[in-house]
């Protein structure tokens, strides 16, 4: 008998592991806010997938109970997914750090609503484009308005920190190929390029520093002067500021700044990880952003901090700490931390348009815009600061990163409106 129940139990894990092969996934509901999973199952395992958070691949182990439960632990992120098969959904339950929530899994994923992506037929036209940096080559893509000549204006559209590809595409959202489209549409010409390294596998995207990835946008803007008369930068985040250093070198004729940071890369990391913590005492956060405040100024006097002293931090926020000195010892991150354009921004004399959400968790509305404002004293210049936007400008409940995913509107027509006008209104052309 004991024998037959192993055979039977044999069978039908194999049932079940033959029916749950390929993608499934559900939603996590925490504080209010889904967060989408996307399991994609193997006859040798799985990987799970965190669209929110941008992950993707992460590595998986899939078992089966005594009971005949599914088990996918998932050592990356220290969390486990036990769940049963009942009519054709996975249900079960999602643990991680003590909390353990409900979470119901069907074939197939489900792609977000997008309904600002462009989609064909366009009134304008597009050229795959190429054009080198040293040894990279850099791959973009030129989007033209109907008859457009030599004195078309046109931007080269800057990303920001972390590597991504030309359309600046986060969860499913791709805000630059949304921009492009909206300014093409009226006599506006613009060039989006993958970063350096973004098809490689493998790149040390962190071995290179703001300076080598504002000398590829300076390629791109030499490119564009080939063919256009009036070249300007479009720049989202640390675009903004790359594109601000250009404007300050005379390289460029005008200068959008999307949520660019104008105070130092330290200064910008302390009020980023302040707002963050902002759901923890008081007294949490401040001993957090002090031992972080120590650390950036070790690595900015280029002293090591691998030792770095935690002891101050409570036990939860040590783990996080960790990571953070792991970055640091990074060629891009120990020199984000001395990047300031404020010292350049009176020899900016182009027009610049500078426009942030209130809403944005990651670059502070209110310190960098009024850094950018004071800063343009020769230059023609506007600063626009939105209600209820996030770094993203997408119209948001707190500007937590965990939202992007959820917003279908991957920018504001309200933003997108006011770069035209601006544009448009250059005397210059």
């Amino acid at each position: 008998m004991k024998k037959m129940l192993c055979m039977l139990f044999s069978a039908l894990v194999s049932i079940m592991a033959s029916a749950q092969e390929g993608v499934w996934s559900g939603e996590l509901e925490v504080q209010g806010m889904k967060l989408p999973l996307v399991f994609h199952f193997s006859e040798n395992g799985c990987t799970m997938d965190s669209p929110s958070q941008g992950a993707k691949g992460i590595k998986a182990e899939k078992s089966y109970t005594p009971e005949g439960k599914l088990k996918i632990d998932i050592p990356a992120i220290h969390a486990t997914f036990e769940g049963v098969m009942v009519m054709k959904m996975i249900t079960g339950t999602f643990m991680q750090g003590g909390a353990s929530l409900p979470l119901m899994l069907k074939p197939g994923t489900v792609a977000p609503k997008r309904p600002q992506t462009p989609k064909a037929p366009f009134p304008y036209t597009t050229e795959e484009v190429t054009f080198q940096n040293g040894e990279f080559t850099l791959s973009g893509t030129l989007t033209l308005p109907d008859k457009a000549t030599r004195q078309t204006p046109v931007a080269v559209m800057v990303t920001g920190s972390g590597q991504q590809n030309r359309d600046e595409e986060i969860m499913d959202h791709r805000p630059f190929a949304v921009i492009a489209d909206a300014l093409a549409r009226h006599g506006i010409a613009t060039l989006r390029f993958d970063d350096r390294g973004y098809e490689i596998l493998g790149f040390p995207y962190l071995e290179y520093t703001v300076a080598d990835h504002k000398m590829d946008a300076e390629a791109a803007v030499a490119l564009l002067r080939k063919k256009f008369v009036h070249v300007g930068v479009i720049g989202h985040s640390e675009g903004g500021t790359i594109g601000l250093m250009l404007a300050s070198e005379g390289k460029i004729d005008f200068c959008i700044s999307l949520a660019g940071m104008a105070v130092s890369g330290k200064e910008c990391l302390l009020q980023q990880n302040r707002m963050l913590l902002g759901s923890l005492p008081q007294e949490v956060a401040d001993a957090y952003c002090e031992v972080l405040h120590r650390v950036y100024d070790d690595v900015t006097a280029g002293k090591s901090v691998e030792l770095a002293d935690d002891s101050l931090l409570p036990e939860s926020l040590k783990e996080n700490f960790k990571i953070v000195l792991s970055m640091l010892s990074t060629p891009y991150m120990r020199d984000f931390l001395t990047v300031d354009v404020r010292e350049a921004l009176p020899k900016v004399k182009c027009p610049v348009l500078a426009m942030n959400g209130k809403k944005d968790m990651q670059v502070d509305c209110e310190a960098n815009l009024e850094a950018i404002d004071r800063g343009l004293a020769n230059s023609p210049h506007e600063v626009v600061a939105y209600d209820d936007l996030n770094h993203l400008f997408q119209h948001c409940q707190t500007g937590m990163v965990f939202e992007y995913a959820n917003i279908e509107e991957t920018i504001s027509e309200d933003v997108l409106k006011a770069m035209i006008q601006w544009m448009q209104g250059i005397k210059s052309w």
